[in-house]
């Protein structure tokens, strides 16, 4: 009987080992990988538009892996690396960019969190400026009066 378990497990590890020796890395989708690294350059600048806190490099919904396909056969045809971003633009708004460009209608993107942070700050200023006005002893508990 031990023979028989014996060789049950030498068989399992066999077949694990083998398993284990079919894993391995994915295959890029395009030979070249100069053009792989300019369309990972290019779609990690981009804004999957469902996941929307992703680059459509990062992202695997369906329409991010359109998008990379789409970004490596424009690539493939020729197009350089502005024109593909002009098509996203064009297609898709400025919302598609990681980075949009400072227009009237991204200046808030620009400029508010700096404004906000200013405005913090100057909040905290004139909150601490004014405790330390007031006197010390409006915070001291009174005692209390003897009705004797």
């Amino acid at each position: 009987m031990a023979k028989w378990m014996l060789q049950t497990l030498v068989l399992c590890a066999l077949v694990w080992a083998q398993l284990a020796a079919w894993g391995g890395e994915a295959a890029p989708a395009s030979d070249d990988p100069v053009l792989e690294a300019r369309m990972m350059t290019i779609t990690s600048e981009l804004r999957c538009l469902v996941c929307q806190n992703q680059t459509i490099a990062d992202s695997h919904a369906e329409l991010a892996v359109d998008l990379r396909n789409q970004v490596r056969e424009m690539l493939l045809a020729g197009k350089s690396d502005q024109e593909v971003t002009d098509y996203m633009t064009a297609r898709y708004g400025d919302f598609v960019l990681y980075r949009p460009p400072f227009k009237a209608l991204t200046a808030l993107l620009w400029i508010g969190p700096a404004a906000m942070a200013f405005l913090g700050l100057g909040a905290l200023f004139v909150v601490l400026r004014r405790r330390s006005r007031m006197d010390a002893n409006a915070f001291e508990p009174e005692e209390p009066q003897s009705s004797a």
